[in-house]
């Protein structure tokens, strides 16, 4: 018997409900100090949402009605259990669907539950999170591919931390209804299927940034084709979590059951009958993602993104009452992390810390962002984890994927955008998250990303020779006077050649002096 004591809880108790395209779920748990939780309660039913989406464009009356039905029951257990704080979050199907909207107005309207629609993007990172608390993921470049009813999201992630996501329509319900994979089948037939799978992946995962050393699979799938292979080698009472699984073997399975009727497929060991019509698609899924990686290992995780929700939940609650100093420290370590140079970036955020308060009252800008600079200014060079080629876009990546304490998710994708643009093209409306931005958050990212290549190229040497900055702003021009304890000529120099969005975003000429040279 163990003589550690038993994880404190904090008397938090969280209701998630997942209203997924194959079934809606809620799990109750109790928050622990450890920032992890344990459950209370468990309730999953099959309602099948995305069942004819891809014919129709639109969610059933029938899987409607049995979906409400089921939430209304969740209700009474959360309420039961004294689920504090709930969250809902609806995935694929009603996010695809054009009566979406409807029926989350209609849940609202009948039970009080307020439905939030998430994006591929997000569904994807909570599975990741899920899967990066469940196994030491430090160091190794990973895929994590979550197979739902309607959609499979990929996630490629180097050393614990997200640099790509596909989102892709090829959920389990979705592809058995639209190539026809609930019965028997014909070699003729998978072949087909697999086809159109790898043509889909082509389209929407194309160019992955690295070829990952083992993928991480989450959803029913992949715990049914675990436990499926299990019994087959007579495995009794073996854990599906963590169980790996070759590439060979998943092939021979989809072999195999795509050759049976449905009603044998039905009496398969370990696979549940209720999931027997559209096993052969999620197995074909997992097979063409696995050729498509190049990886020949899938291990499987048993949770997902029910599990990251949990933990996001409890992140949130606890996120908000995080100082200055704690965020602040989070990005410091998520920096280190990276392998980012502190000492060079440091230098960079206190150049850009003085510049904003220097300038924010002529140019109107808030100097309360100082803090969203100086984060940007110590994680711009993130990227260099994945590579030095386009380096601000993997920083876009890993900082808006990242779990930084005390950052909610607007400020992260504020904070991924000033990042980016440290350096190559001005931000466009046309860009992926610039352009998902308010109006008001584009200024304030373009005013914000100026200020920061400014910063970045005034420690062009990385010798950290400018000790202080003075400004003046005038009607047309901005003059900044560099005190440097050497020579600072090459940072100016690279100032002034990086002088071309400020000069842009501020509409008004750049002039650079040192104090020596300085100009009336």
């Amino acid at each position: 018997m163990s003589n550690n004591p038993p994880p404190t809880t904090s008397n938090e108790r969280l209701a998630a409900f997942d209203v997924g395209s194959n079934s809606v779920r809620l799990v109750v748990a109790e928050a622990l100090e450890t920032g992890s939780y344990r459950i209370l309660d468990e309730e999953r039913e099959n309602t099948r949402l995305a069942a004819g989406l891809s014919r129709t464009g639109a969610l059933s009356d029938q899987a409607i009605a049995s979906t409400i039905e089921a939430l209304k029951n969740y209700i009474v257990i959360a309420d039961g259990q004294g689920a504090t704080h709930r969250r809902a979050i609806a995935t694929s199907a009603v996010r695809d669907a054009d009566n979406g909207p409807d029926f989350c107005e209609r849940v609202q309207e009948e039970l009080g539950l307020a439905i939030e629609t998430i994006s591929a993007q997000e569904e994807a990172r909570l599975a990741f999170l899920s899967v990066s608390r469940a196994f030491d993921v430090t160091g190794k470049q990973i895929a994590v591919a979550d197979i739902g009813g309607g959609s499979t999201e990929i996630v490629l992630a180097s050393s614990g931390m997200i640099e790509k996501v596909f989102t892709t329509q090829l959920g389990a319900v979705r592809v058995t209804d639209k190539c026809g994979l609930a019965g028997q089948l014909t070699d003729r037939q998978v072949r087909s299927a697999a086809k159109f799978v790898d043509r889909q992946l082509k389209k929407y995962a194309r160019k992955p940034p690295f070829l990952p050393s083992l993928l991480f699979g989450t959803g029913g799938t992949f715990t049914a084709m675990a436990a499926m292979i299990s019994a087959r080698k007579g495995e009794t009472d073996q854990p599906m979590w963590g169980y790996r699984v070759k590439r060979s073997e998943v092939h021979h399975l989809l072999s195999d059951l795509a050759s049976m009727p449905l009603e044998s497929r039905r009496k398969v060991p370990g696979l549940n009958p209720r999931r027997a019509d559209i096993i052969v698609a999620g197995l074909l899924i997992i097979d063409r993602v696995m050729k498509h990686l190049a990886v020949n290992v899938t291990q499987v995780h048993t949770r997902g993104v029910r599990d990251g929700l949990l933990l996001d939940m409890i992140q949130a609650s606890r996120g908000s009452s995080a100082s200055v100093a704690e965020r602040q420290q989070a990005v410091e370590q998520f920096a280190e992390r990276c392998g980012v140079d502190l000492r060079h970036t440091r230098q960079v955020a206190r150049i850009a810390r003085k510049l904003l308060n220097e300038l924010a009252e002529p140019l109107e800008m808030e100097t309360r962002d100082s803090e969203l600079l100086e984060a940007a200014a110590l994680l711009a060079n993130a990227g260099y984890l994945i590579s030095y080629d386009k380096h601000h876009k993997h920083s876009y990546q890993l900082i808006l994927n990242s779990e930084l304490r005390g950052f909610e998710r607007r400020e992260l994708q504020l904070l991924a955008c000033i990042a980016r643009y440290h350096r190559g093209a001005h931000p466009k409306k046309k860009h992926k998250g610039y352009g998902d931005l308010a109006e008001a958050d584009q200024h304030r990212v373009a005013k914000l990303a100026a200020i920061l290549r400014l910063a970045f190229a005034l420690d062009r040497t990385h010798q950290q020779q400018v000790e202080d900055i003075r400004c003046d702003v005038k009607k047309d021009l901005v003059s900044i006077e560099v005190a440097a304890k050497e020579n600072a000529d090459v940072d100016i120099w690279a100032a002034r050649r990086k002088a071309d969005l400020f000069e842009k975003v501020f509409r008004k000429q750049v002039v650079f002096t040192t104090r020596e040279e300085r100009v009336e």
